[in-house]
């Protein structure tokens, strides 16, 4: 399954040294847009046929903070009706990234003795041991047209959901690249 990375910038934290809360919502469009892109389409693409898809609901649950320079990966999964599409991120963190708060490591990654690992699921060198889950997520996408009123998804569109597997039912990325501005 092809995941979206994003490796975590010095200006995505906040006064603490961890990610920025809203931060998570930028990352989010990403792996949403990338994910759109491993249909064969693009927003713009999708905007310019006269279809939006403003946020409709969005949540997430934060685990265990990221840190600068840790590199995340974002695992999405799509489910969709006729006039919503519903995507489900997981984020973790990728291998030695910084650490966490109380993983026994300073913000640069350094240990600071004892076993390294404070029940978050790296060990002493700061290597990720199946995948620890920092976020939780999904978003919900309402099809309008450029009126700004809710409509049914065109049949092109449908088309593109289904072949990827969403044939109104839950579908994981072909594959994805890097990040993109639309969301």
């Amino acid at each position: 399954m092809g995941n979206y990375r994003h490796r975590v910038l010095y200006g995505d934290t906040d006064q603490m040294g961890v990610v920025y809360y809203a931060n998570y919502l930028r990352f989010f469009e990403g792996a949403r847009n990338e994910w759109i892109r491993s249909l064969g389409l693009t927003y713009a693409q999708i905007e310019e046929r006269g279809i939006m898809l403003p946020v409709f609901e969005a949540s997430i649950q934060y685990l265990k903070p990221a840190r600068y320079d840790d590199l995340l990966d974002i695992k999405i999964v799509a489910t969709h009706t006729r006039v919503k599409i519903r995507f489900e991120y997981k984020v973790h963190r990728v291998g030695g990234g910084a650490g966490s708060a109380g993983d026994g490591r300073s913000p640069q990654g350094v240990a600071l003795g004892g076993a390294g690992s404070a029940g978050d699921g790296r060990s002493p060198q700061g290597v990720a041991l199946g995948g620890v889950v920092l976020a939780l997520g999904h978003t919900v996408h309402a099809c309008v047209g450029r009126d700004g009123r809710p409509t049914r998804a065109p049949d092109w569109l449908l088309g593109a959901l289904e072949a990827s597997g969403l044939a109104g039912g839950r579908a994981e990325p072909r594959s994805m690249g890097g990040g993109s501005k639309h969301g």
